[in-house]
């Protein structure tokens, strides 16, 4: 008898933070509909949202339905150094294999009689690209710290607080296998950014965040991995911008040729995933 109870209690927190998050999008939205097209007024609305949207849902969910919210949300044990070590080497050594792979989605086709869903999809990313391409529009200094602040550290607190703090930490105390778990959140967290061509790498993406969570016990570990690899990007955008590096063939690094096997993505892969067997035994 005491399991359905507990998955309806879960169900009911579930609840909570969907009405929670709802609210602040309400709220984010009036806020948004008087603000000004300008970039300086998207980045406010952007961190607004993150706060209302993810941050403030994940913190009252915890205080209202649990004793200890800071454990619930695992913020109370700072990340090893280890642990940081093990995120940046990942991150580094996967860049050529995940470039492969934002490759391959993107250039997904849905079957011919679902053409109109795919121009649709495709329209939508096109849309988002352009605020995207706007926030990104980085010269100064004072561009570059605030697009790292914007698109870096506010995404990687807020939704890793609303995903693998809350949500999965809500998941995680079912009956659910673990896996299971991780793999349900990733794929939400994927989904939510309404962004199917995109959909691969950042369902990947938030596995991995839901396995450092597992393995660290500290959420301030899958943080840092989702702001570096958001960060990253403003900074190499940054740098391409005044003429640093060369950003188009940083972005297709590990993507061949057509016709040419992606040998360099194969090989990241592999790294990739041998680093993280190995983080995985050197956590437990």
């Amino acid at each position: 008898m005491t399991e359905p109870r507990q998955n309806t209690t879960n169900a009911v927190r579930v609840l909570i933070l969907l009405a929670l998050a709802m609210a602040g999008a309400v709220v984010t939205g009036i806020i948004g509909f008087v603000m000004t097209a300008k970039k300086v007024d998207i980045m406010w609305t952007i961190v607004l949202q993150d706060v209302l949207v993810f941050i403030l849902p994940a913190i009252l969910l915890a205080v209202i339905c649990y004793k200890r919210p800071w454990r619930f949300l695992e913020i109370d044990c700072a990340p090893s150094w280890l642990a940081l070590l093990v995120v940046v080497l990942v991150w580094a050594v996967s860049v050529p294999a995940m470039n492969w792979l934002v490759e391959w989605n993107q250039n997904i086709h849905l079957p011919e009689s679902m053409a109109a869903l795919e121009q649709f999809l495709r329209d939508s990313e096109d849309a988002l690209e352009q605020i995207t391409n706007q926030l990104l529009t980085l010269s100064s200094v004072g561009d570059l710290l605030a697009g790292f602040f914007v698109v870096g550290v506010m995404a990687g607190v807020s939704e890793e607080f609303f995903f693998r703090g809350a949500l999965m930490g809500i998941m995680r105390r079912g009956r659910a296998n673990i896996h299971i778990v991780i793999w349900t959140v990733a794929i939400i967290f994927s989904a939510i950014h309404f962004q199917f061509f995109g959909f691969v790498p950042r369902m990947l993406l938030g596995a991995w965040f839901g396995y450092l969570l597992l393995w660290t016990r500290s959420l301030w570990v899958p943080v840092i991995a989702h702001a570096l690899n958001n960060g990253a990007i403003t900074v190499f955008q940054w740098l391409d911008t005044n003429h640093y590096i060369d950003g188009n063939a940083l972005e297709h690094l590990g993507v061949p040729a057509e016709g040419q096997f992606p040998a360099l993505a194969l090989a990241s892969a592999v790294a990739t995933i041998l680093l993280i067997v190995v983080a995985k035994r050197v956590f437990r």
